[in-house]
């Protein structure tokens, strides 16, 4: 099932075809790709995929490069693009999401987006990293409603140190194993799936939270009610 989904992706949605079309500049390629996913208003790349095929290489040598410049790099890309999408915010708002028919730009996005930042607060930065399209467009958001630049800057970074260099030292950890290398795609798919376990385990907390204020309130409220029917 994992393959036939993979298959019906257009090649450079494949890490692997991508890292190996780029050669010798599939680092410096795979940077600007994390770059224009964070923020620059293009939310169908293969980020997180990306990143563990990016671990994976390095591990296996086919990437020349060594692991830790990697992940410096890597992470100043996720965070340089979330700074570039938040100050798009910041000067054009929302106004270019106006056709809903539009292929990448849709309204529908940005209301998700701003439920999402709505309801996690300044955490949206970090979870959101772990979320496709979300994460392009919850810096648009963050700028359009005038967040704090510190405060951005603070949750974002700590969302790109969390995200990159983590996926990417996944994927070198599990590099030589045989297995996953045998079953790239299915891995890749797999990855995207399991990184949206965060978000669900936030929704479960949250759906807690709420339920359990509900209880209390509903609880608080009966005792005055019998009261006053006395």
């Amino acid at each position: 099932m994992l393959v036939q989904l993979a298959m019906l992706m257009p090649d450079w949605m494949d890490p692997e075809w991508l890292l190996r079309w780029l050669g010798d500049w599939a680092l410096w390629g795979t940077l600007l790709v994390i770059f224009i996913e964070c923020g620059v208003l293009f939310p169908i790349l293969p980020g997180d995929s990306l990143l563990f095929a990016v671990g994976l290489f390095i591990a296996r040598g086919t990437i020349d490069v060594p692991l830790w410049l990697a992940c410096v790099l890597l992470t100043a890309a996720a965070f340089l693009g979330n700074v570039s999408g938040y100050y798009i915010g910041r000067v054009l708002g929302t106004s270019l999401f106006t056709n809903p028919n539009a292929r990448f730009l849709k309204p529908k996005y940005i209301v998700q987006t701003h439920e999402f930042f709505e309801r996690y607060g300044p955490r949206a930065l970090v979870l959101a990293r772990f979320v496709p399209i979300v994460r392009t467009f919850i810096t648009i958001v963050a700028g359009a409603g005038k967040m704090d630049p510190k405060k951005f800057f603070l949750w974002t970074g700590i969302g790109a140190i969390i995200w990159a260099p983590g996926i990417t030292l996944l994927g070198h950890a599990l590099g030589n194993v045989e297995f996953i290398h045998a079953h790239l795609e299915s891995a890749l798919i797999l990855l995207v799936l399991v990184s949206l376990i965060p978000m669900f385990v936030e929704v479960y907390l949250a759906r807690r939270r709420k339920k359990k204020a509900g209880d209390g309130e509903a609880k608080h409220v009966a005792p005055k009610h019998a009261a006053h029917q006395d």
